[in-house]
């Protein structure tokens, strides 16, 4: 596998699981929307709601090392290419979800739901069990209601049942 295909893998499934961006989202991405010098990255999915999300460093440092080594044959101004000649870039989030597919059934991971969907979840359930509250987690995802975000946030049972406390006895 070459080198820029290694490297626009890894900062997609990192844009796609540490911030819940939409597949689409990745699709669209143009390089004018990361804003380096302030650590962030200008989103626009659904419906054009636009939002800034900070961009963590581990991501940032992956999307620049697939831009530095991203073919130079196609002078798009979207950050990522498809990986096969003719280099274009993704016309909808249908090929970021099959760059995931094909990376879960080579990790051999088995999901009810395969592509890109199931690391927006990923996303929101590590945002909940590092304490960030629903309405925040929403805020990030885009979403237009908190029931949206409890859908995607599960909570992580293991975890629960070792922070609850113990039912007293009732006389």
């Amino acid at each position: 596998m070459a080198k820029s295909s290694r490297a626009g893998d890894r900062a997609i499934v990192l844009l796609l699981v540490r911030l819940g961006l939409r597949a689409g989202d990745v699709a669209q991405l143009r390089l004018d929307d990361i804003e380096w010098e302030t650590g962030s990255l200008r989103v626009s999915g659904k419906s054009r709601y636009e939002v800034r999300l900070p961009l963590p460093q581990d991501v940032g440092d992956a999307i620049a090392a697939y831009l530095a080594c991203r073919p130079s044959t196609c002078p798009s101004d979207h950050v990522f290419l498809r990986n096969i000649a003719p280099f274009r870039p993704f016309r909808k989030g249908d090929g970021i979800s099959s760059v995931v597919k094909r990376l879960m059934q080579r990790a051999g991971i088995v999901a009810p739901v395969k592509g890109a969907h199931v690391l927006r979840h990923t996303a929101a359930t590590e945002m909940l069990r590092h304490g960030v509250p629903l309405e925040k987690i929403g805020l990030v995802l885009r979403h237009r209601g908190i029931d949206t975000t409890a859908h995607y946030a599960k909570a992580d049972v293991t975890l629960l049942k070792q922070i609850a406390q113990p039912w007293p006895e009732v006389l």
